[in-house]
């Protein structure tokens, strides 16, 4: 009776375990931060490699912080407004996004495209993602033309970001070039891209508004899960 016992006690536990492991993998994924950063050649690491780009860089911030996460670099060189917006759907019909990093709109300007179209071009980034993933985080990244600042294109350019953030209750990366733009020594010889050592300070520049969202996402993703 005692071996009947044991040999059902083990069956039982046999056929318990693959539901147990689903749901503890179920668990795990749960708590991945995936971020999907949608840019240009600034993100996408220009004349560098992908290791390099601050996406790649911010990836390490989060192994080192104990995170679980994903980062996806969707940077393309010379992308624009309507770009992004053209590559979006396949983007999002992937694993789930916590973070849209949106960087950007400087090509736009660089061609003449109006604001209008610009911001009508990122808030539809915006919508899509939200409709997809209604608790996404969302983080602009904020850009700045070297032009004339009497120049009202050059100024409705620069507020446009802040804007669209306050809009949409998103966090501000007020220029991602902070520290960057115009220093021959974080430039590369066209002066416009990033070296390595200048995506490492735009690295800086988004983990100072990332981390703490990265904080709020895993307090949450924890309560879910327990």
């Amino acid at each position: 009776m005692k071996i009947v016992s044991i040999l059902s006690a083990l069956i039982a536990a046999l056929a318990l375990a693959p539901f147990q492991t689903a749901q503890a993998a179920k668990r795990d994924a749960s708590k991945v931060i995936t971020i999907l950063t949608l840019g240009d050649s600034l993100t996408a690491g220009y004349g560098l490699s992908r290791k390099q780009a601050y996406p790649a860089l911010i990836a390490e911030k989060m192994r080192s912080a104990n995170y679980q996460f994903e980062v996806i670099n969707a940077g393309s060189s010379g992308d624009t407004t309507a770009g992004g917006l053209r590559r979006l759907p396949p983007l999002l019909r992937g694993k789930k996004i916590d973070i849209l990093i949106l960087a950007l709109g400087i090509n736009d300007a660089f061609r003449g495209v109006s604001i209008d179209q610009m911001r009508a071009n990122l808030q539809a980034i915006i919508d899509r993602t939200q409709a997809r993933y209604p608790n996404v985080s969302i983080i602009i990244a904020g850009m700045q033309l070297p032009l004339a600042s009497s120049d009202g294109y050059v100024r409705e350019f620069g507020e446009m970001f802040g804007t669209l953030a306050e809009k949409n209750r998103a966090a501000l990366i007020p220029y991602l070039l902070e520290g960057v733009g115009g220093d021959p020594d974080l430039n590369q010889f066209d002066r416009i891209h990033p070296n390595a050592a200048g995506q490492r300070v735009l690295a800086e520049n988004v983990w100072r508004v990332l981390e703490p969202i990265l904080r709020k996402t895993a307090n949450l993703s924890s309560a879910r899960v327990d």
